[in-house]
């Protein structure tokens, strides 16, 4: 028996995926090519390559619960000194993103785990470089934003060469995307969970 490791994120749609990317390389982190431009919903965990089944399983239950929601994007941030990362905020859909996760990671679910640090919506645009970049990536992208209706997630999976790849997308249940205008993040949970 063998072992994958796997992850479950919200990609972030093109143009702004690309670009963020883009970005990211040229802040010099040598890993940004082999990872889409994503939110984070479960971080690189591994597990038996037998599990994968299970694991679809779960995850198409947990995306027929959710609801498509607004997602938006907007300034940066940062987890140093904690963590040497720079990060684009989540700062419409950051609720729905965290009550995506607790049920990814749910405890009588396959991919039940522990996190090392508290659980914070972001997409990360710099990670493990040198000073001088992380604050010129937290400089340079401090005006960015983009949005988008959010219907989905996907399972990727990390190849031997460190490049993630998608394996299957996962669609909300429901259809509509709740309006922008007002919003009230609790709208876009489930009904179960208001």
């Amino acid at each position: 028996m063998g072992t994958v490791t796997i992850g479950v994120s919200i990609a972030v749609p093109e143009p702004h995926g690309s670009l963020l990317q883009e970005r990211r390389a040229g802040f010099g982190d040598a890993a940004a090519h082999g990872i889409p431009t994503h939110v984070t919903l479960l971080p690189p965990t591994e597990v038996a390559d037998t599990a994968l089944t299970a694991i679809e399983a779960h995850l198409t239950e947990v995306a027929a619960a959710g609801r498509p929601f607004p997602m938006k994007l907007a300034g940066t941030g940062t987890f140093r000194p904690l963590s040497p990362v720079v990060f684009v905020q989540v700062v419409q859909g950051a609720d729905a993103c965290t009550w995506l996760q607790k049920q990814v990671r749910d405890a009588s679910g396959p991919v039940a785990r522990e996190l090392q640090f508290p659980y914070h919506p972001h997409v990360t645009v710099a990670h493990g470089i040198d000073e001088a970049a992380m604050d010129r990536a937290f400089e340079e992208l401090a005006d960015f934003e983009a949005e988008w209706p959010c219907t989905g997630f996907a399972l990727y999976e990390q190849g031997a060469d460190g490049v993630w790849r998608k394996l299957r997308e996962f669609t909300f249940g429901g259809s509509v995307v709740p309006p922008q205008a007002g919003h009230v993040e609790r709208g876009s949970l489930p009904t179960s969970q208001l």
